[in-house]
C-alpha cells in the first residue's frame, strides 16, 4: 500500500490480493499515477479506469471517494492477452 498526494488531495494506492507482483513494478504504477496528476480527481466514487504501460501491461483501477480516496489495482493484463473487437484471433 502506497500513500501518495495530487493537488492536496490524499490518496491511497493498494494492490488486490490476487495480484503478485514485484515491488519496482508498484513503485512505477505509482509514478504513472503521478504522471495522471489532476485527471484522478474528475473519477467519481465506484467508478474504474484503465491504463495502459509498456512493461506492465494494462492496469485496472477501482476507485473509492468513500471513506478515504482510494485507488485499488484491481486486475492486470499482460499486453499478450489483449484481443482486438471482432476478431477474437487479432491480438493488438
Amino acid at each position: 500500500m502506497f500513500r501518495f498526494s495530487i493537488e492536496n488531495e490524499e490518496w491511497i494506492l493498494r494492490f488486490s490480493p490476487q495480484i503478485l507482483m514485484e515491488e519496482a513494478e508498484k513503485q512505477a504504477i505509482l509514478m504513472s499515477l503521478l504522471h495522471i496528476g489532476s485527471k484522478l480527481g474528475s473519477f467519481s466514487h465506484g467508478s474504474a479506469f484503465i491504463m495502459f504501460t509498456k512493461k506492465i501491461g494494462a492496469i485496472i483501477f477501482d476507485v473509492e471517494r468513500i471513506p478515504s480516496l482510494i485507488l485499488t489495482v484491481s486486475n492486470i493484463i499482460p499486453k499478450e492477452n489483449w484481443y482486438m473487437e471482432g476478431s477474437i484471433s487479432s491480438q493488438i
